[in-house]
This record gives structure tokens, sequence and C-alpha cells, in this order.
């Protein structure tokens, strides 16, 4: 009996299926780029249509759009800047006070109350780097390291040329590459999954402009509550914890170890970090529990409590990048499980 053309056509899917996850395993060193690349494209590509709309070439459109987004991240390092490096200075002034306090009161207690005893004099510890640094550790023992660093730098240097060329052209023929994709669809289901696909994009541009919001209310909350507790660093350690807050934990780890160090740094005393560690527990509570579920959930159509449980049942399957794209993949899976129940019905 011969094979039937649905199983022949099934069969071919699933082997060219393979060879795509294939492939993507084999490019993945290299695509970073270009998925940075595809991904700023997608998040620009409503504002250079608004500006088509207005008559614009979508060349000159695109390069508007990316002029401009490299001028905001300009105006951000110069005012950035400054401020970084103002507290950087002082850091740097209150350096022998916190070393001071580490070697007088932090090491002893560390070897009183846990039995954790660390080179408590700065002899020792030059003893040490003396040894790692003598005859057995000669120059050419650190060259593959110099060398996998300048490799590091160079990839990073390629991709910030790299990236930008790129999204120019997607950017540019972003509208022409869709078309084309949607042609390779077959006829019989060409008209469904676009219509998935539109409305795909539309939940998922609402949860971009819903994260934004997350990020802005943090940084205000965590900028002023670091203030009103005292803390020194308050606007930029409140900053780049709201800033970081759309990678699950990065944004209260960072903020709490930078609260901590501040805080060290002023009052010496262990104590004086319990209101720095209360402001950054309250926020992660609020952020979890209120502000993504109100400004992120209810944008994508998941109430507060699907928000919720979404995050920790991603969490528990797929660990860190589950909690990641629990929201985005938990809507998109309701716009699936939307079509599928309207055409059973």
């Amino acid at each position: 009996m011969e094979p039937k053309p649905a199983a022949n056509r099934a069969l071919l899917g699933l082997l060219l299926a393979a060879g795509g996850l294939a492939l993507l395993y084999l490019l993945a060193p290299i695509l970073t780029p270009f998925l940075l690349a595809a991904a700023l494209a997608y998040l620009c590509d409503p504002l250079v249509d608004r500006l088509e709309a207005r008559k614009l070439p979508r060349s000159l459109g695109t390069s508007l759009v990316l002029l401009g987004l490299v001028l905001i991240f300009v105006l951000l390092a110069l005012v950035l800047a400054p401020l970084v490096q103002a507290e950087a200075r002082l850091l740097m002034n209150q350096l022998p006070q916190a070393l001071e306090w580490v070697q007088q009161t932090l090491l002893p207690w560390l070897k009183d109350s846990l039995g954790v005893d660390i080179m408590q004099d700065h002899t020792q510890f030059s003893d040490w780097l003396k040894a790692q640094l003598g005859q057995g550790q000669q120059l050419t023992a650190y060259l593959p390291q110099l060398r996998e660093g300048g490799l590091a730098v160079l990839g990073f240097l390629t991709n910030l040329v790299l990236v930008p060329v790129v999204t120019f052209y997607l950017l540019r023929d972003w509208d022409h590459i869709l078309t084309n994709l949607a042609a390779w669809l077959p006829k019989p289901i060409a008209a469904k999954t676009i219509a998935i696909a539109r409305e795909v994009d539309t939940v998922l541009a609402e949860f971009v402009r819903g994260q934004v919001a997350v990020i802005l209310v943090m940084a205000v909350f965590y900028s002023l509550g670091l203030w009103l507790v005292g803390l020194d660093y308050a606007l930029a350690v409140g900053l780049v914890a709201g800033v970081l807050v759309f990678v699950p934990y990065l944004g209260v780890i960072v903020g709490v170890l930078l609260g901590s160090l501040a805080g060290l740094m002023k009052h010496g005393e262990l104590a004086a970090l319990i209101p720095v560690w209360a402001v950054f527990g309250l926020g992660q509570l609020l952020e979890g529990m209120v502000i993504t579920p109100r400004l992120v959930g209810e944008r994508v159509g998941l109430h507060p409590v699907a928000v919720i449980f979404a995050l920790m049942a991603f969490g528990q399957l797929f660990g860190f990048f589950g909690v990641l794209l629990a929201i985005p993949a938990s809507a998109v899976l309701l716009v699936g499980l939307r079509h599928l129940k309207q055409q059973l019905d």
C-alpha cells in the first residue's frame, strides 16, 4: 500500500522541523545579534509605520527611528555618567573606612559566630597574592585568559556594529518580510494563521507597554523608599534595581547588594541594613502580587490571579526562564485557546 499524501506531508513537516531545530542549535553562538536586531525591529515597526503613513519614505523613517534610539541611549549616558562618577568618587573616599570595618568588625564576627576564619590582616593577603604571582605563575600562564578576554571584546564590538546594521535592514523591509512569510503558508490555514499572528502581536505589544510601566513604577518606588530610609546612593541604586526588574529576581538581588554596600559604608552596622532590606522586600512583594498583575496582566487579558499562578507554575516547570516568559507565553496560549474554542463551537 502506498503512503497517503497527508502522511507524506506530516513526515516532511516533522523532518523540516527537526532540521530547523538542529540548525538553530548549531548556529546558536552567532544568533544573538540577529535575534536582538529582530526584537528591535519588531518593537520599532509601529513607529516607522506611523512615519510612513505621514508620507515619509520607509528608509528615511527607519533611519530617524534608529537615530532617535541612539540619541536616547546617549542622553541617558550623559545624564547618568556624572551621577555614577560622583557616587563612585564618594565610594572610593569611603572605601578605607569600609575596609577598616571589615577588618575590625565583620571578619571577627564571622569567626566568632559562624566559625569562618578568613585572613584578617593585609600581610596575609599580600603574602598569598605574592605566592600566586610567584615563580610558578609566569605571564604565559595568563595568555589563554588574555586571549579569551580579547576575543570577548572583539565579539562585543562586532555585535555593537552588527546589531544596528541588521536592525536597519529588517526594519526597512519588515512589511515585505511578513508578506513573504505569509505567502509560504498553505492556503487552507493561511487566513487563520494570519489572524492568530495579528492577535498575538497585539498581546505582545501590550505586554511590552505594561513592562515599561512596571519598570518606571519600581524605579520610582525603590529610589523614593531608599531615600526615605536615608541611603546615600538612593537614586542610583533605585534606578538600577528598577531597570533590571524585567529580569526575574535580578533587580532585587542587585539592588539589595548595592544598597547593603552603601549602607555598610555609611553606618558600619548590619542592623542599619534592615530598613534597606525592608524596602526591597516590600517592593518585591508589591511588584509580584499587585503591580505586575495590574499593569501587565490586565493589558494582555489575564486576571491578576492568573498572572500570579502563571509566574509560579512556569517557574516551577522551567525555572528562571520560565518566570521570565510566563506572562507573554500565557497570553499567547490564551489566544490559541480562544481560537480553538471558536473552532470547536
